[in-house]
């Protein structure tokens, strides 16, 4: 019988995987540690594009697939897939009895894993703790905090609001955010070395990566998911405007991104755009791949927050997805407006490309949550002070 501490990794979403996927390797090669891993939610879905692949792919095998998305992309189905994550993570912590459970983030679905962790007096292990935003990615973070018993955070400022919010210091710890690890890597190599269209096909107008292109993610927000539709429409008329070559990524599945969905589909019907192309995902080397040798980036992604300032790639962050939340200054916030985002871009264009960052990370962040998680105390008494 192995006398390794099992640490249970739950990947929930799409984004969550280049998250993670740095601290899974460095659970996987501790001589110390045996991992766990949890694939569940939208990330096993072909719509959201089917992530499950590329974390087989990269050579992980994984103990657990849990489908729990309801359909509906409102408010509603939201609430009814985090419960039914709940019930059925509840069973698959039972059966693997793990030594602790790792939950990432912020997204609605994440409170699942750590009602299901915590409820079974499994020590909870919270990533990327902390960190504000101003919608209700906020709320199911700063809940999952205070769920969690050890809390590895990006930055200072994320540990000191943790401890603010009455968690004990001596389980807190700033290790940066596992995705500049990815970043770091692309940085020593930024070639990009594939036909984004030969390798993930998409759909749309045939883009030429050796000539100046733009990079757009943009996800509904949940607290506003009744705009959404209207929101990417806005966004979809300036790219088209401005005539720069586009590479469009799919939103994730929150409230509103049916109606996300609804308006790129309805746009691309009516205007069939000869400057963009649409994908549902790619693998995170080769997505990073693309993002580094884009002139900017278009959206409401964290990844402009937080790979784009390693990177420094310019940014133009619209509406409020990313309230709050440290930047860098690779960062321009415009408002949801054809004008706006027009103004921005063009204005991003011509910006240079030095303005790097490491406020999320070194580049080591995934070696050095293996190291804490082979050594800190996991059984021990909750002790929270006010």
């Amino acid at each position: 019988m192995s006398d390794k501490r099992k640490i249970c990794v739950v990947i929930t979403a799409r984004p969550s995987y280049s998250r993670v996927k740095t601290v899974l390797s460095g659970i996987q090669s501790h001589p110390d540690l045996e991992l766990q891993l949890v694939v569940a939610g939208s990330a096993l879905l072909d719509r959201y594009g089917t992530s499950v692949n590329f974390i087989e792919e990269d050579g992980f095998s994984i103990n657990e697939k849990v489908f729990m998305v309801l359909e509906g992309e409102n408010k509603t189905a939201m609430a009814k897939t985090t419960g039914l994550g709940v019930m059925e993570l509840a069973n698959v912590f039972y059966n693997l009895n793990p030594d602790a459970v790792i939950t990432i983030a912020d997204r609605f679905e994440t409170i699942a894993t750590s009602i299901a962790a915590s409820y079974q007096n499994i020590p909870l292990i919270h990533l990327q703790g902390g960190e504000v935003t101003g919608n209700i990615d906020e709320k199911v973070r700063h809940a999952n905090t205070k769920l969690a018993d050890i809390h590895l955070v990006t930055t200072d400022d994320a540990a000191q609001r943790v401890i603010k919010m009455g968690e004990d210091p001596e389980y807190v710890f700033t290790t940066g955010c596992p995705s500049i690890d990815l970043a770091a890597e692309v940085a020593a190599n930024p070639s990009l070395s594939f036909d984004p269209a030969k390798k993930y096909g998409g759909v749309g107008a045939d883009i030429d990566s050796s000539q100046p292109y733009i990079v757009v993610m943009q996800h509904p927000v949940t607290t506003e998911y009744d705009l959404a539709r209207k929101s990417v429409l806005d966004t979809l008329h300036a790219v088209n405007d401005l005539g720069i070559q586009a590479y469009w990524f799919w939103p994730n599945v929150d409230a509103g991104s049916d109606g996300t969905s609804n308006g790129i589909r309805s746009f691309r019907e009516r205007y069939n755009p000869p400057n963009i192309r649409f994908f549902k995902n790619m693998e995170p080397h080769d997505f990073l791949r693309l993002l580094v040798n884009s002139k900017c980036l278009v959206g409401n992604s964290s990844v402009g927050i937080r790979e784009s300032s390693f990177l420094g790639v310019p940014v133009v962050n619209i509406g409020s997805r990313q309230n709050r939340r440290q930047r860098g200054l690779n960062v321009i916030d415009v408002d949801y407006s054809p004008e706006a985002i027009t103004a921005g871009i063009s204005s991003q264009l011509s910006s240079p490309r030095n303005q790097k960052s490491t406020i999320y990370g070194d580049g080591q962040s995934g070696t050095r949550i293996a190291k804490i998680l082979a050594e800190v105390p996991l059984r021990f008494h909750k002790t929270i002070t006010y």
